[in-house]
């Protein structure tokens, strides 16, 4: 298989967005035949046909929508590295599954920007248990329970209160704190990935029924 370059994605999102092999050409600054050649060479590298051409209309293919989508991302990856690499700037992600540092959230932000100017900081969401650390999203992340990926480091930087999720309108909800005690009977919304509360913090003949969420915002949206 013939290597894929970039002229040749950039080619290819250029036609669909431009609609015409022409107008992609005047976009690109080409000539539509350096545009057909070069859609032409990405066809070929890949071995799928990715565009239907009428005398009308430029469509693409089932797999060309996949591909276009792709092409999209890869670009925007580039231009990215592109930015980064040029701007003379560096930066640190913090990755989080949920509630970022809790209350300390934009106030560390503020003091990060006083004190590291030079160093953009940006809060990464992903619902995992490693918080994105596992799949290279971030450089480091905030998590609230142990690690079991031995490939990273761990160090307690703060402690937290639990806190109960109610419904507005919930009896409860009109209590400073609860007790866990006052929920025994209650379901019990856990998302298994990255949540701390679990139905083993209650005795085993007093545990609430439990559900099962996908991330918090699944989560509040049951509550």
């Amino acid at each position: 298989m013939d290597e894929v370059e970039l002229r040749q994605l950039r080619c290819l999102v250029a036609i669909v967005d431009e609609g015409t092999f022409t107008d992609a050409a005047i976009a690109l600054g080409v000539s539509q035949a350096a545009v057909s050649r070069t859609l032409a060479g990405l066809e070929r590298a890949l071995g799928v046909r990715l565009l239907r051409r009428t005398s009308r209309e430029v469509t693409p293919t089932a797999t060309g929508l996949r591909v276009v989508a792709q092409a999209r991302r890869v670009l925007a990856d580039v231009a990215a590295l592109v930015q980064e690499a040029t701007s003379g700037h560096t930066r640190l992600r913090i990755g989080y599954a949920w509630s970022a540092v809790g209350r300390h959230t934009v106030a560390f932000q503020r003091r990060w920007t006083a004190a590291h100017p030079g160093i953009d900081l940006h809060l990464v969401r992903v619902n995992t248990a490693s918080a994105g650390l596992g799949e290279g999203a971030c450089d480091l992340a905030v998590v609230r329970r142990p690690l079991e990926d031995r490939r990273f480091d761990t160090a307690i930087v703060g402690l937290e209160r639990r806190l109960c999720a109610l419904a507005a309108d919930d009896p409860l909800a009109r209590r400073r704190s609860v007790r866990l005690a006052d929920l025994t009977g209650r379901i019990l919304l856990v998302d298994r990935r990255t949540g701390t509360t679990t139905p083993e913090l209650w005795p085993p003949d007093t545990r609430p029924a439990v559900e099962e969420t996908h991330d918090v915002d699944d989560w509040l949206t049951v509550i």
